[in-house]
């Protein structure tokens, strides 16, 4: 076992200030870590203990930790300008019409600082650009912390009912939520479009919106089928309900124009963070000309503000994070050692006779402990979450972290290299062994 003693202290003096001594209701840890260095696919915590990093703050790191890239284009910007509040800047062109060019469903880009935000406005435009006031989203998708989306997550069995009974009943993720807003917020089945087809038969009318993860990477990674996405698009267009792809993790981690760039669907509009900056608190909405034209910026009805929005520091890491995502070895890196990394950790499964599915796309990778199918949410029941969670513990042990939580996803940067593959695959083999004895 590593030596925790600092951390151990320091967390305690957290507490006293603190809530809990944390800042994020999931950055709880087992035994507590305080820390105090990271660099490139690397962290250290104040014991002096290194980890290869996985985890990646959820994935915004894209690059690795501290990229000399991106802190060289910060510093410059320090040492020119800081926020002014008032009228535009360059950095915050350039930067929009990078995302106009890549991004398919941008025509015109907003920006503010947290995905929660960027959800939050693409939800109540939406409602003001229908006049309807419900939205649609999906069991296990997460959107953000703000009512109308703060809900079935990840819901106990009993607390998201049956397809049989209808949309599955509302779990809000916090006391305080809004009951008005909360039960104009219907709640289905990823994956399932006949469940969305008849749920517009009888409520399209009252829909404003349908919003939703690509890939719902908040319950690790259930891959989407084409006919759902492409069924969502015709059933939007039809209805004149707006689509939302919520790309705050696929956008940019995915590739430069999103994970619809990928599946070749395009939605009305697109929300993205996280990746676009490489850790930089930076975060947009984007998408059809006429939609974001509403907003009261452009001359219509629809309110947005916030006064560190497009922050020069934010819209320059997030220029050099592009500049460095355009370069075709970048993703091609990283895809390459995600396919590694699952790859190698199916066959270890396969030769230790342990029931597992390995998971994921491009960068992103995790360890189901169950057989497939993974289409949906209720899927991942058959998960072993005891064992989920002890095999990433061990794993902690030797010195690699992946966020010690069932169904949480894993990242690679592009700092990663083949040897930090080869060290992760040597550990869990001997952590899987472990586990089984």
């Amino acid at each position: 076992m590593s030596k925790t003693e600092k951390s151990v202290e320091l967390f305690e003096e957290a507490r006293r200030y603190i809530p809990g001594g944390i800042n994020t209701s999931i950055r709880s840890l087992p035994t507590p870590l305080v820390f105090g260095r990271a660099q490139g696919p690397r962290i250290w915590d104040v014991d002096g203990n290194e980890y290869i990093d996985y985890h990646a703050a959820f994935g915004p790191p894209i690059l690795g930790h501290c990229h000399p890239k991106v802190e060289q284009r910060v510093f410059e910007t320090l040492r020119q300008i800081d926020l002014i509040g008032t009228g535009t800047t360059e950095l915050e062109i350039q930067l929009a019409k990078k995302i106009c060019e890549q991004v398919p469903s941008a025509e015109k880009v907003h920006f503010c600082n947290s995905g929660s935000e960027a959800t939050y406005h693409a939800i109540r435009l939406a409602r003001a650009v229908t006049g309807r006031p419900k939205i649609v989203k999906f069991q296990g998708c997460y959107h953000g912390f703000h009512d109308s989306v703060a809900m079935n997550v990840i819901s106990t069995p009993e607390k998201i009912g049956t397809q049989a009974q209808g949309p599955y009943p509302r779990d809000p993720l916090s006391a305080g939520s809004v009951k008005e807003v909360v039960e104009n917020t219907i709640v289905l089945t990823f994956n399932d479009i006949h469940e969305v087809a008849n749920t517009v038969r009888h409520h399209g009318s009252e829909i404003a919106a349908v919003i939703l993860e690509p890939v719902p990477h908040n319950i690790g990674c259930v891959m989407p089928k084409h006919e759902f996405l492409a069924g969502l698009r015709q059933i939007a267009t039809e209805k004149d309900i707006v689509l939302i792809f919520d790309e705050v993790i696929t956008g940019f981690r995915h590739g430069l124009g999103g994970y619809q760039k990928v599946c070749g669907i395009t939605p009305d509009l697109t929300t993205m963070g996280k990746a676009m900056a490489n850790g930089y608190p930076m975060a947009a909405i984007c998408g059809r000309a006429d939609l974001m034209d509403r907003f009261a910026t452009g001359g219509g009805d629809v309110f947005f503000a916030g006064t560190y929005n497009a922050h020069p520091l934010g819209t320059a890491a997030s220029l050099a994070t592009i500049e460095e995502l355009e370069k075709p070895e970048t993703y091609q890196h990283i895809f390459r050692l995600g396919e590694r990394m699952r790859s190698g950790l199916t066959d270890i499964a396969e030769r230790l006779g342990i029931k597992a599915t390995v998971a994921g796309f491009g960068s992103v990778f995790l360890t189901y402990f169950m057989e497939p199918p993974i289409e949906n949410f209720t899927d991942l029941f058959r998960n072993d979450a005891d064992l989920f969670v002890e095999y990433r513990l061990k794993m902690l042990e030797r010195g690699i972290f992946k966020l010690p939580m069932n169904l949480k996803r894993n990242h690679i940067s592009a700092s990663h290299t083949d040897k930090d593959i080869d060290r992760t695959l040597e550990s869990a083999e001997a952590s899987l062994k472990e586990l089984r004895r």
